[in-house]
């Protein structure tokens, strides 16, 4: 993979306010979250989380195994302050029903496997599959095995966020905010943000640094 290649931005079917509401800074229509900006452009019946990505210097053009894709240059942008003290994307969760369908699709753009994890421990088995994008991780989850006449393209489906001060992300957020336990990563900790709750149609994970 390019060593430049990264995501820069994501576009989201919510409005501002819900996302103003879990605490992050919002200006116009983009909340600034380290290198990657959120861009907001409205709820209605038929569209909602995450609708496309736009990536610095990815090679190819087109859909990545139907995740709509654009490509721009590089460019600077200055992060914000968020009241919910994120810092950064920590990752961006990609689903698939054909895991040996979309891990070819990203590679053939220049992005590597860089890390494969399995389990069986919360019903059948699946995998989750790791690639770096720029400053942010991508996390592909998909079956072992695909299911028979499943065609479905790959789709986004949450987001996780790096916060400063899980404690103080949790104070900001009060009830809005699940319990804190213990993430997956060793020594780190998460909660989940009650999303619906907010009219925000995406999954939200906060996480110690």
């Amino acid at each position: 993979m390019s060593q430049t290649a990264a995501i820069v931005e994501l576009t989201v079917a919510d409005e501002p306010d819900a996302w103003r509401a879990a605490g992050f800074a919002v200006e116009g229509d983009t909340a600034q979250v380290g290198a990657i900006a959120l861009r907001f452009v409205g709820r209605d019946v038929a569209s909602k989380g995450v609708r496309n990505w736009t990536w610095s210097d990815l090679p190819g053009d087109g859909p990545v195994d139907g995740l709509r894709t654009a490509t721009r240059g590089s460019e600077y942008a200055t992060p914000a302050a968020h009241p919910n003290g994120s810092t950064i994307i920590d990752h961006v969760v990609v689903v698939t029903p054909n895991l040996e369908r979309t891990v070819p699709a990203f590679e053939a753009r220049g992005l590597e496997v860089r890390r494969v994890r399995h389990t069986d421990q919360y019903g059948p088995a699946f995998r989750q599959v790791f690639f770096r994008g720029g400053e942010t991780i991508i996390e592909l989850i998909g079956p072992d095995v695909a299911a028979a006449g499943d065609d479905r393209d790959a789709h986004f489906y949450g987001l996780a966020f790096t916060v400063a001060d899980l404690d103080a992300t949790a104070a900001v957020l009060g009830a809005h905010l699940g319990s804190i336990k213990d993430a997956v990563q060793e020594g780190r900790r998460i909660a989940t943000l009650r999303h619906l709750d907010l009219a925000i149609s995406v999954p939200v994970a906060f996480m110690s640094a």
